[in-house]
């Protein structure tokens, strides 16, 4: 296949995802596919990527959308670079619905054989992810400031702390 058409079968799986498809996603992957997904223990399967993370992530942001900066093809590989944007009106991993707005970037790379995704590699912003629905606190200046004087002055001799 050409690196045009290739772009094209990325683009509409991300599309159906991004319209809440699933089973237009489903397939779109090859029974063979495999995900590499950071703080997965191993590469998922077809069946786990779909429930761990396209499904848990389309609830948890049921009105998420992908906007893309960079599409790249070479060979059987496209490689997407974006961000996705949604509302956290759903569940995320034990997270309750938050209500907040999220905008995280990812980079992307899909395999392509025979019209289908075999394989993926994803990289996304999961801390910045965090922070937003505010799991996670984001250190304000005071902090900042804080650790700052305190790096500083134990780094700065006794006596002149004295003076």
């Amino acid at each position: 296949m050409s690196d045009q058409q290739n772009k094209s079968i990325v683009l509409q799986m991300y599309n159906s995802f991004d319209q809440g498809n699933l089973d237009k996603v489903q397939e779109s992957l090859a029974p063979n596919f495999v995900a590499h997904i950071p703080g997965a223990s191993e590469p998922l399967n077809r069946e786990a990527f779909m429930q761990s993370v396209l499904m848990t992530f389309r609830s948890a942001f049921p009105d998420g959308m992908h906007r893309f900066e960079d599409v790249i093809a070479e060979d059987d590989k496209v490689v997407t670079r974006g961000t996705f944007s949604g509302t956290h009106f759903g569940e995320l991993q034990g997270i309750p619905p938050t209500g907040k707005q999220i905008t995280i970037p990812f980079f992307h790379i899909d395999r392509i054989v025979d019209g289908k995704l075999v394989e993926h590699w994803g990289q996304s912003d999961l801390l910045g992810l965090m922070q937003q629905v505010g799991i996670i606190p984001i250190p304000g200046p005071g902090l900042i400031v804080r650790k700052l004087y305190l790096a500083l002055s134990k780094a700065m001799p006794f006596a002149q702390r004295l003076r």
